[in-house]
């Protein structure tokens, strides 16, 4: 093959390249809206509080061996201290003092316990905590005199690039 017969098929294949390309090519089309998509998500949370609440303490058992000691001693104190008929009286005056001294002494002055204390209470609950979320945009542009939809991810701006593609019709 000569060089001019080189040359020229070079030139034809050179001079087909754009019409094989021109098949897809990119263009603008002005935007006319764009409508954000959110949703509405509910991320439940704690809500926690501490109360005060009165607690009712358990009674303590009373003991018995105080009041028993304390009579005996009161009643030998008065049996001392008397004389005659006398003496019958200061004992059984002195042994009912001595069982309440006794029984006072054992059981921490007459409180039992059984008394009232305040108590911290954590309360906690779930309360709805609802966020919107943006899922895209809805944007509807116009190209060649059409109004045309699609969703993206994304906000265009004023004009949205296009991607455009031509083949030929069927028959």
């Amino acid at each position: 093959m000569n060089l001019q017969a080189k040359l020229l098929l070079s030139a034809l294949c050179v001079g087909a390249l754009p019409v094989a390309q021109a098949a897809d090519f990119e263009e603008f089309g002005r935007v006319v809206r764009v409508t954000p998509q959110v949703e509405q998500v509910n991320r439940p949370r704690q809500e926690c509080r501490t109360e005060y609440v009165q607690v009712q303490q358990p009674q303590q058992q009373r003991s018995a061996g105080g009041a028993i000691i304390g009579g005996i001693a009161g009643a030998l104190l008065g049996n001392q201290v008397g004389g005659g008929s006398g003496r019958s009286a200061a004992t059984a005056a002195g042994a009912i003092a001595g069982a309440i001294t006794g029984d006072r002494l054992d059981n921490n002055g007459g409180n039992s316990g059984g008394g009232v204390q305040e108590q911290a209470v954590k309360q906690c609950r779930t309360v709805d905590h609802w966020e919107s979320r943006n899922n895209g945009y809805e944007v509807t542009y116009d190209y060649r005199g059409r109004n045309y939809t699609s969703l993206m991810s994304y906000d265009p701006g004023q004009r949205v690039r296009l991607r455009v593609s031509v083949e030929p019709a069927q028959q």
